[in-house]
């Protein structure tokens, strides 16, 4: 397999979200599985099927206290009050029963994802399942209990001393958990974009977050303004990125491919398009080869139009990562089945028709500010990244 790519999946991962009334519902892997099959995308790749993570890998980043508390959770016992401290049983974070064993399956996906790519059994690894950015050491948050990339990056960075590794997000909320996890750390470059802030959860992510010690300079936030379109989330992702990138000198990459920038998305307020969630994964996939030899591991995140958005973005992610073309029809079969059952009509291409999603009026004053915070950000950190 050496040379190719790697979808790590198998159905235990779907066992991992909150159920149909919960904006984070499995389905949406479902349908993107059946999706990527539908379009022929699936048919020279096998699933490579994961192990779950262990405590001791789980405690690479996590408190073992916290995983106790996790595991108590699982089988129903705890004190509720307790569990709540530890950001289990809130509206966010319901508790299900093996919560525990669903979720580290989910990080031992993308550990296995990252050790494949490392150790040169594929060049890229995708799992949509992984993405969980927001988990801190000791506290779930915005529906991740164990924070999968924080863990492979701790293992790799174990197993292969001296390691550098990018962590690139896109989900339209800060990739704050991965973050907090390596802020003094200044072999993991975290780069994430997203909506400001000011008017989204988590409520971070301003510029000013750079790192600290000697992690300062190592942490990149590109806080955007509500409404974003297409034109200015492009211009400034090849404004900060590639720079970023190039000044840190990468051995793997690591990316975060949340869709719930998607104008139709119902929990934010950026405006983007499926043209985005192509040339993101395109542009990072072009990276890797120039930067580490190709490797790059690629996971999920957030997306929670889960009809019209997540199985297209998705599956032009596989597309890419497994350097296969994405066709322009959606499948006859698949929405056939799903259309059953959506709520909405689903589209027939599996691009968006840019017509059907125009920017508004104050887009040119959206550029402007997205512009000046660019500018800023890189007179600031560029100069501290070696």
């Amino acid at each position: 397999m050496s040379g190719g790519s790697a979808f790590v999946h198998d159905l235990a991962l779907e066992a991992y979200g909150f159920g149909a009334d919960h904006p984070f519902n499995p389905i949406r892997v479902r349908m993107t599985i059946e999706l990527c099959e539908s379009l022929g995308l699936l048919e020279e790749s096998s699933f490579v099927s994961p192990e779950p993570a262990t405590d001791d890998d789980l405690r690479t980043v996590h408190y073992l206290s916290y995983i106790r508390r996790v595991q108590e959770a699982s089988r129903g016992v705890g004190d509720l009050a307790e569990l709540v401290a530890y950001g289990l049983g809130t509206q966010d974070n319901p508790i299900f029963p093996d919560l525990h064993l669903a979720c580290s399956h989910v990080v031992g996906g993308v550990l296995r994802a990252s050790r494949m790519v490392m150790g040169g059994e594929v060049d890229h690894a995708l799992c949509i399942s992984g993405g969980l950015h927001h988990a801190m050491r000791s506290k779930a948050s915005g529906f991740c209990i164990y924070n999968d990339a924080g863990v492979a990056i701790a293992r790799l960075k174990e197993e292969y001393p001296g390691i550098k590794v990018a962590y690139v997000d896109t989900d339209v909320h800060h990739g704050d958990g991965v973050q907090w996890m390596f802020y003094d750390d200044p072999n993991v470059l975290t780069v994430s974009m997203h909506e400001s802030g000011r008017y989204l959860f988590p409520g971070t992510g301003g510029v000013k977050e750079r790192g600290q010690r000697k992690g300062h300079g190592y942490s990149v936030n590109v806080p955007l303004e509500p409404f974003t379109h297409d034109n200015s989330f492009i211009e400034s992702f090849e404004a900060v990125v590639p720079e970023v990138l190039r000044a840190f000198g990468p051995d793997l990459i690591l990316s975060q491919n949340g869709c719930d920038a998607h104008v139709l998305d119902p929990l934010a307020h950026l405006s983007l398009t499926t043209r985005v969630y192509e040339h993101v994964p395109r542009r990072v996939h072009e990276l890797a080869h120039e930067l580490c030899g190709g490797r790059w591991v690629a996971t999920g995140g957030g997306g929670y139009d889960i009809w019209r958005v997540v199985p297209r973005a998705w599956s032009a992610l596989w597309a890419t990562v497994s350097h296969q073309d994405l066709p322009d029809e959606m499948p006859e079969d698949w929405l056939e089945k799903w259309g059953e059952e959506s709520p909405v009509k689903l589209p027939a291409s599996t691009r968006d028709d840019e017509t059907d999603h125009p920017p508004i009026e104050r887009t040119p004053l959206i550029e402007q500010r997205n512009c000046r915070t660019v500018q800023k950000l890189l007179e600031k950190v560029l100069p501290l990244i070696r």
